[in-house]
């Protein structure tokens, strides 16, 4: 804060109980329901008097005054999930869900009664179920073939990447469309979706057997490749 800031700040302390320096907005931080998480700074204040965190701007998880022994814990949500590291202040919170998303804030009162602040943006995310691809066409012509294929994770909003023999997908993809044209130059013997969020992922194959069909195993797929090695084969030893 520079001195005119500051000159300011101490007027406002005749008028207020506290004189706040600027918010420190930390990185966003993702979490996976059901796992652990620690909210933390490196340079917490020294010699600070009071330390409070807050589940949103008015709901308060924990204060802990230096002079206590022990932090106070609000009767919240996180009364059972939450412990204060009396060391460096660091939030621990254990078996997040959902709901938790917020951005969390932390409050540092100094001795002269000034209010340091950091927020902590945290968003948790459900693990991505198994996607469904559904084959809503396929359709054989001029020696092409033309699918369209939709893959869908129930109940989740998630981004959606195709992958094919050579890699990812970037033509004909809308959302969890894909709508592609395969000539024997650029056949795949799979096609791949993969639904994911910042913190998981999963997915569903189907495989391309020419000139257009497709199955849900990959021994289907090899089917007719084992019959054209293999007959040929059996004849030729019928004939000996």
């Amino acid at each position: 804060m520079d001195s005119e800031g500051l000159k300011w700040c101490l007027i406002l302390q005749l008028l207020l109980p506290h004189c706040f320096l600027e918010t420190r907005i930390q990185d966003k931080k993702f979490a996976l329901s059901g796992s652990n998480v620690s909210l933390q700074i490196s340079n917490l204040p020294k010699n600070y008097l009071r330390l409070t965190w807050f589940y949103t701007t008015n709901q308060k998880i924990l204060e802990w005054e230096t002079n206590q022994p022990t932090p106070n814990y609000y009767k919240t949500k996180f009364k059972d999930r939450v412990t204060l590291d009396l060391q460096n202040g660091t939030l621990h919170i254990y078996d997040v869900q959902e709901e938790d998303s917020s951005t969390y804030i932390l409050k540092v009162t100094l001795p002269s009664t000034f209010e340091e602040e950091w927020s902590f943006p945290l968003q948790v995310f459900d693990p991505v179920p198994k996607p469904d691809i559904t084959i809503e066409k396929t359709q054989e012509m001029n020696n092409r073939c033309y699918l369209i294929l939709s893959c869908s994770a129930r109940n989740q909003s998630v981004n959606y990447t195709w992958y094919g023999d050579s890699g990812p997908i970037s033509e004909g993809l809308q959302g969890g469309v894909l709508n592609i044209t395969v000539i024997p130059q650029n056949s795949s013997k799979f096609y791949r979706c993969e639904a994911s969020n910042p913190v998981s992922q999963n997915n569903d194959t189907v495989y391309f057997i020419p000139p257009c069909k497709l199955a849900r195993s990959s021994g289907v797929a090899w089917i007719p490749m084992w019959l054209m090695v293999m007959v040929p084969t059996i004849l030729g030893l019928l004939l000996i």
